[in-house]
Formats: structure tokens, sequence, C-alpha cells
């Protein structure tokens, strides 16, 4: 699976270095971190320069945007996947605007994107309900940033195979 994903500040991943004891009774626990913007599909080797094309198309003219950790929060019941999902709340009108110029190119997956897409970095899954109200309650310093490049990101090998900077 291919994706656009938003790299986050080193402030982002210390907060949830910081969360990690307290993620340890959940069934997987992210050691990287980032924010998906909008899953791609798959393609074969052959395909993958003319997906990243597209991608990189449908990018042109976005701006940087402004965006912020707000806090804690969880997926009681995500559409795919183990639950509870516990992750970092992100606001941000302009990524929800690339998001929903990317959906017209490339159209929504059900139940996660388009409409009901929520920014967010994951921190963990799977576990108990209760761990995860427990941790969403927790306050943290909200983190704002300049978002100024996204990744074209390789789901196999959990790598990014390209940057676009922003403006685009």
């Amino acid at each position: 699976m291919y994706s656009v994903n938003v790299p986050v500040p080193g402030r982002v991943r210390q907060i949830a270095d910081d969360l990690f004891p307290e993620l340890q009774g959940f069934q997987t626990v992210r050691d990287d971190h980032s924010c998906l913007l909008k899953r791609l599909g798959d393609a074969d080797d052959d395909h993958v320069a003319q997906l990243q094309h597209r991608a990189h198309r449908a990018l042109e003219g976005s701006p940087a945007v402004e965006a912020r950790i707000t806090g804690i929060d969880y997926f009681e019941a995500p559409p795919l996947g183990s639950a509870p999902v516990v992750y970092l709340a992100v606001e941000s009108p302009g990524l929800e605007g690339i998001h929903a110029d990317l959906v017209e190119v490339f159209g929504a997956t059900d139940g996660l994107e388009g409409e009901d897409y929520v920014p967010h970095v994951t921190l963990a899954r799977g576990g108990d309900l209760e761990d995860a109200r427990r941790v969403a309650d927790r306050a943290i310093e909200p983190v704002q940033w300049t978002v100024s490049e996204l990744e074209f990101w390789d789901g196999t090998y959990k790598l990014p195979v390209s940057r676009v900077s922003l403006p685009a």
C-alpha cells in the first residue's frame, strides 16, 4: 500500500516516546510516527512511478499549512484493524483541504477517508478500552508546526520513496 504521509517534528515524536511506558499493554505500539494523509493504493514495481507521478500532480499548488497536536484520543471501533486505536489528535484545516484534493483524484477509502477522515498520529492499537481511556485522559503540551513537505510512503517496506515540498 502506498500513501501520502505528513512527517511530524521531533517534538511530536518526543511526546510519543514519553507515552511509550503507558502503551505497553497494547498489542502494537508504533515506533515510527507520521500522519497518514491519503492512501493511494497498491502498485507493482512497474507502476510505482506512475502512481507517484499522479500523487505529485494532484499536490501541485498545495500550500504549506499549519498543523497542531491538540491532545490524545482514541478510536473505540476503527473500521480496519484491531481496536482500540490510541492517537495524537491533529488539528489542521489545511491538511484536511489537501486530503480532499487527493480524494478527488484517487477516491476515498470507505469509513476512513473523505468525510470520515480524522487527521491523527497513531500511537498504539489493540488492547483494553479502559487503557485507551486512561491514556487519552492525559494532558499533553500542544505542538504546532508548519507542514512544509509530504512523503510518498511505501507501506510494504515502511520507507519514504520521495518527498514533495510545500508549496508544491
